[in-house]
């Protein structure tokens, strides 16, 4: 079943948010060979059943923990030996407790060196991730985890684990994390990418997230692309099957990745602004129109202001942006300029119905400040939000516009 969504998903006749939303797929054991299976959910469990035991590669996110763990049990009844965070972000390391209240020798948990390191910032920023992932999710009530699975063995660039005639191949690649690693199995001539492909645009550039690494992700692509394998099974979304169709989901996304980042570097070296490069770099139409690189989750803009971050840092290049006025200053005084507030409101109400969203998004947000309670201002605030929550292509856009919405 789960292969059968892969192959609409290819064909650009089904996309993840229908996986996502299909809840008959989620938390089932889906057996690509005698010996690997696929626990699908809003991330992926992927086991191996060897007769050594089991091991899995990322465990899931913690409210689905049970459900994983049950799926997988139903599949195999074999101790769990071994568990491999691909990264340490929360959806991919919160499944271990069940597994490890299991009688016997608890299982060894592998990561990168840098995992722990990101588990201390996790906790002394739980607050702070906590009210960001539920604006990005839309989800009120989310919890950000205070306690964590710490891996027990940990490496820096290479590391093989062997179980049962199976060898697992590790490498660590910085892209969407510093401690991002992918796996290759070449016995069952399977390639793991973690996050490093995830059927949509890379999530290169989330506006509320730590750095991400566009050129050693690319090349950690071209590296996976370069085993050969015939079977991409990503932590996000269903299998790729085909070693025609995983060279090209492999290329095609590091090429994505580079153009931005070949695009952006170009100009930041002929001395333009960020302003000036948002709206220049594009992504190649070859690419664009990839049913595996829609901008569903993150955006090529997003991605372009991380290559600025990593590449030039967090200033833009306006002078202005230097030593900024306090937001509700500012907002003041355009006010008074344009003859109050309810001024702002009215010509940010007329450039989205002249199809001018972004004037209309920044006119409206200084209205609000300028004028807090006003609910003139707040409702014209609220409908320009809405109009650009209901056309945004990504989670990361349509999750902060919507915030927008409720905080007026």
């Amino acid at each position: 079943m789960l292969l059968d969504y892969a192959e609409r998903m290819w064909h650009g006749e089904a996309g993840m948010d229908g996986l996502l939303a299909d809840g008959s797929l989620w938390g089932v054991a889906h057996e690509l060979t005698d010996e690997v299976a696929v626990v699908a959910g809003f991330s992926n469990v992927i086991a191996f059943r060897t007769d050594a035991g089991l091991l899995l590669f990322d465990t899931g996110v913690e409210f689905a923990a049970a459900a994983a763990h049950q799926a997988v049990r139903r599949w195999s009844e074999a101790p769990l030996r071994y568990a491999i965070y691909s990264h340490g972000h929360v959806d991919h390391v919160g499944g271990m407790a069940p597994f490890d209240a299991e009688p016997g020798p608890a299982p060894v948990v592998i990561a990168h060196e840098a995992v722990p390191r990101r588990f201390d910032r996790y906790l002394r920023t739980a607050g702070y991730n906590e009210l960001i992932n539920r604006r990005q999710f839309g989800v009120p009530d989310l919890r950000w985890p205070r306690e964590y699975r710490y891996p027990d063995r940990t490496f820096r660039d290479e590391c093989t684990v062997e179980l049962g005639g199976l060898t697992f191949a590790l490498r660590h690649a910085r892209g969407e994390t510093d401690d991002h690693l992918w796996c290759h199995v070449p016995e069952l001539d399977m390639v793991l990418p973690g996050d490093l492909f995830i059927w949509n645009a890379p999530n290169c550039g989330n506006p509320q997230k730590s750095q991400r690494y566009p050129a050693e992700w690319a090349a950690a692509l071209r590296t996976m692309a370069e085993v050969g394998a015939s079977r991409l099974v990503p932590s996000h979304g269903p299998p790729v099957i085909g070693a025609e169709r995983v060279r090209e989901a492999l290329t095609s996304t590091a090429e994505y990745l580079e153009s931005l980042l070949d695009q952006t570097l170009a100009l930041m070296n002929r001395g333009a602004r960020l302003d000036e490069i948002l709206h220049a770099v594009t992504v190649p139409a070859h690419l664009a129109k990839k049913p595996y690189l829609r901008p569903a989750y993150d955006e090529p803009e997003f991605i372009v202001h991380n290559i600025w971050r990593l590449y030039g840092g967090w200033w833009d290049g306006d002078p202005a942006s230097l030593h900024p006025a306090p937001a509700d200053r500012e907002a003041a005084v355009l006010a008074e300029l344009s003859s109050g507030p309810q001024a702002l409101a009215a010509r940010a109400t007329r450039a989205l119905a002249e199809n001018e969203p972004r004037v209309a998004a920044r006119l409206a947000e200084l209205a609000v400040r300028a004028a807090p309670s006003d609910e003139d201002v707040r409702a014209a605030h609220r409908a320009v939000f809405t109009a650009l929550a209901d056309a945004a292509t990504s989670t990361m856009a349509r999750g902060i516009y919507r915030a927008a919405i409720s905080s007026s």
